[in-house]
């Protein structure tokens, strides 16, 4: 071999490993496929949570999730700043119709929304029938110690305190939920009153924060408070939580299997499209302030890699993710509803 052919043959050699060490270097450190989502802040505490633990087996995907309210997660979403969205109260017709993409609304959990009081020393547990805890929020109510709560709640010393209702700031899909069941049990909330919306207009004197845990924050350092979140974030805050009349008549406290009760009761009228709401539940142990929380998916992504890594990640959390549900105050999902999840993610390209 002349002194020139062996040299090219030894340059050959180190570009060909060169190739090899490129090469064992992308299989080693694969590009991160990053997944961007944004929405409700009701179901926060679970996803977040969900992404913790899969990420912890997926070194080669990057998920964050920006708990900003219902109302701002619909609008990214639509506007396709995200590649997935998050709203207790799913889409409208109209949104989803401005997404060419096309949408799939997924239930992905479900929890109930409390009442959390703040009334020092209260010698029991508040009751607060249907009526009442209308009154109370449109601001008719507006002392702790108004007989219609005193007849109610006979053995309680109630104190002649303001009530301050605590409302959402923001567009909010817990506001949804809880004013389509006021204006489920009360005609005059329909009718006359604030009506049902992600954002309403509060009567004077209630306090708007932003987010279900503001709410729980804020009702926990005022006095004379009430605010509506979900039951969760009451439950780490150290709420007291009202016990609430259903439809039945019956006076529910505030637990997960509550809320279980009443989805059992209403998974039968799960719709094509999966957007269902319940604002009135029938049974006799069903919780009456029940949802769904969604999430918001396209029904075709244009990068194929990052959709197979979404899809599995959002199936997982539907499947394996439903065991943090307990811990952190959500309700576990039925069994078919957890099946047509699956069925309805595969359909997705």
């Amino acid at each position: 071999m002349s002194a020139r052919r062996a040299s090219a043959f030894i340059v050959l050699i180190a570009v060909l490993g060169l190739i090899s060490c490129s090469r064992q270097v992308v299989e080693t450190h694969p590009e991160k496929i990053k997944i961007a989502g944004a929405g409700a802040t009701f179901p926060y505490p679970l996803y977040k949570n969900w992404i913790q633990d899969y990420l912890a087996t997926h070194k080669n995907v990057g998920i964050s999730y920006d708990p900003v309210g219902s109302g701002e997660g619909v609008r990214r979403f639509i506007r396709q700043e995200v590649d997935f969205g998050a709203s207790d109260n799913a889409m409208s017709d109209e949104e989803m119709a401005g997404v060419d993409r096309g949408v799939k609304l997924i239930p992905a959990t479900a929890g109930i929304i409390v009442l959390g009081y703040n009334l020092k020393g209260l010698n029991g547990v508040l009751k607060l029938p249907r009526d009442v805890y209308v009154s109370i929020f449109s601001g008719e109510i507006k002392k702790w110690d108004d007989p219609r709560i005193k007849s109610a709640n006979p053995a309680l010393d109630l104190p002649p305190l303001a009530v301050i209702p605590v409302t959402r700031a923001e567009s909010s899909g817990t506001t949804y939920a809880f004013t389509n069941h006021l204006s489920a049990i009360s005609k005059d909330w329909r009718d006359r009153g604030p009506g049902v919306g992600r954002a309403v207009q509060w009567p004077v004197g209630s306090m708007a924060v932003r987010g279900n845990e503001g709410v729980a924050g804020r009702v926990k350092i005022t006095e004379g408070s009430i605010g509506y979140m979900e039951y969760g974030y009451a439950q780490r805050a150290g709420l007291t939580m009202a016990a609430l009349e259903n439809r039945a008549g019956n006076f529910i406290a505030p637990s997960p299997a509550g809320g279980r009760d009443t989805l059992r009761n209403t998974q039968g009228d799960m719709p094509q499209n999966r957007r269902v709401f319940f604002p009135d539940p029938q049974g006799d142990s069903s919780y009456p302030i029940v949802t769904y929380s969604w999430l918001l998916l396209y029904g075709k992504y244009p990068d194929q890699k990052k959709a197979l890594v979404l899809k599995d990640f959002i199936k997982w959390g539907i499947t394996d993710g439903q065991k943090y549900s307990d811990e952190l105050g959500f309700c576990s999902l039925p069994a078919g509803i957890r099946e047509l999840d699956v069925k309805d993610i595969d359909e997705i390209m």
